[in-house]
């Protein structure tokens, strides 16, 4: 126990080290909410894959596999090719369409600019959507390290939660953006290792990779079956199939992805990033769908009982590794966790103190006042965040199973699914179709967005009834978002030839550069 503390603690003032060093260079807003566009390509890659994993990566995902089996492997499948996509489609085109657009430093603050939303309106939608969603996002964040705190040091849950949600803010509040992606890109680096360590020693003690595989299929030959629950017995249905995928469709609309596509330093290192994001994804969805998949048959081999399945990472290196190794792999799991959790609060802070605060209460607040406003921004909504974890706590769950604010893989999917069903069919009709208009974009936003609340929290109450209501809420609210843009642009006025003259400009040069490319 020893060990992990010292391990722990060492790793944990590293984190508050990166933020107390960049809090100095944090020194204006385009510097705290986007590095002043001068971020190089490893730091932005591994930052923004690190911040889109999460926990979900080390506590969720592997859960699921535990529990289902390969049938869970699907969503993996989704996030690989929605990862390669928003590289190839949207990262370059962003990054120069922002720069172009005004400067836009927040994606509310590129909306606006975009089509030129002199009342504000699309910046106070954006932002309040980014706030209600986060919300539910960073909550996942601190329920997963209460779980981590609590399960490695024996803490109750809730000082578990306090210590967490500290260490987080801590250094968030101090270096800005800068802070947050360079501690992202060393999490990140962590999780790499950590996540092809566990599978590397499982193999090698069951006798190598088909001996394992071969133990594996003889518990439950149905483990390794992609089309069938292993749990259950039942055969994934085509809407489990589509709902999936579809998470691909999520990174269309993450904020704290696309703000990385905005921060890099040269457009042209979008394409290695890509390269190297991509690849990061692969290795990690297929290293921890073994762990998930081989953890199930290493502890029924060593008669290991587990209560919750998103533990089982914790579970097997506990059970494999030295103690020091233990407890700098169990760092991993931190290291995930805080990645994601600094990110949403940073992409929070901006949008309340830039979108809300500036436009609607303080239009000629200065630059430091600003910055301070963020930093108070990242305190509250951690609060708040920390407080819905505490109403997940294991003796708050509900008798018939854990309450939905218990479950890292829920609160996950259902932030994912808000931000991919309110920002991404916007961004991408913002970014390729120039026919898109101020209405047409309101109108998108609100209805991918309200789709999601009401999909999630109501109709798939019907699911039982109505088999359709069980699609994740992402599929519904991504295409109808999708659709009102569409349809609310062509029977709105066109945009203003200032606006379509912009968007050839960008077009133009991304054209150009293609050429030279050839």
């Amino acid at each position: 126990m020893t060990t992990t503390i010292v391990v722990f603690i060492l790793y944990l003032l590293m984190m508050l080290g990166i933020g107390f060093y960049f809090s100095k260079k944090a020194n204006s807003l385009k510097a705290y909410y986007l590095g002043d566009r001068g971020m190089n390509k490893w730091v932005v890659a591994m930052s923004a894959q690190a911040s889109d994993m999460s926990g979900w990566l080390l506590m969720g995902l592997p859960g699921a596999i535990y529990f289902s089996g390969f049938s869970e492997v699907w969503i993996g499948v989704g996030l690989v090719i929605g990862t390669y996509v928003n590289w190839k489609i949207v990262g370059r085109r962003l990054r120069k369409y922002s720069h172009f657009c005004g400067d836009s430093i927040t994606l509310p603050d590129f909306f606006s600019n975009r089509f030129r939303d002199k009342r504000g309106i699309l910046r106070v939608i954006s932002a309040v959507f980014i706030l209600a969603f986060f919300l539910f996002y960073t909550t996942s964040g601190f329920v997963a390290c209460a779980k981590l705190f609590s399960t490695v040091f024996g803490m109750s849950y809730s000082s578990a939660l306090i210590l967490g949600v500290a260490v987080v803010v801590s250094y968030t509040f101090l270096g800005g953006f800068l802070a947050v992606s360079w501690t992202d890109f060393v999490q990140g680096m962590m999780m790499l290792i950590a996540v092809c360590l566990v599978p590397t020693m499982i193999f090698s003690e069951g006798g190598g990779f088909a001996q394992t595989i071969q133990s594996v299929n003889s518990l439950n030959p149905a483990l390794f079956n992609m089309f069938t629950n292993a749990q259950t017995g039942k055969a994934v249905t085509l809407l489990a199939l589509i709902s999936s995928l579809a998470w691909g469709l999520g990174y269309f609309g993450m904020p704290h992805i696309l703000v990385r596509f905005m921060s890099i330093k040269d457009p042209e290192d979008i394409k290695h990033s890509r390269r190297i994001a991509t690849t990061w994804v692969i290795i990690c969805l297929i290293a921890v769908a073994f762990i998930g998949l081989i953890g199930r048959y290493y502890t029924d081999a060593h008669g290991i009982v587990i209560d919750d399945p998103e533990k089982i990472f914790m579970v097997l290196v506990q059970s494999l590794f030295h103690p020091v190794i233990a407890s700098i792999l169990m760092a991993a799991i931190l290291a995930a966790i805080m990645s994601t959790a600094d990110s949403q609060l940073l992409v929070s802070a901006s949008a309340f103190s830039n979108d809300l605060y500036k436009h609607l209460f303080r239009k000629n607040a200065s630059n430091k006042e600003m910055m301070w406003v963020s930093r108070g921004i990242v305190v509250g909504i951690a609060v708040l965040a920390g407080t819905l974890a505490y109403q997940g706590r294991p003796d708050a769950a509900v008798q018939h199973g854990k309450s939905f604010l218990d479950v890292v893989m829920s609160l996950v999917s259902f932030a994912w699914a808000g931000f991919g069903s309110t920002f991404g069919p916007l961004m991408l009709l913002a970014l390729f179709w120039k026919r898109t208009t101020f209405a047409g974009a309101i109108s998108g936003m609100l209805v991918g967005g309200i789709t999601a609340f009401v999909w999630k929290f109501y109709l798939s109450g019907f699911a039982d009834s109505c088999e359709i209501f069980g699609l994740y809420e992402l599929v519904p609210g991504f295409f109808l978002s999708l659709a009102t843009i569409f349809v609310v642009s062509l029977c709105t006025k066109k945009p203003s030839q200032e606006i379509v003259d912009e968007f050839d400009m960008v077009e133009k040069t991304h054209l150009n550069e293609i050429e030279v490319r050839k």
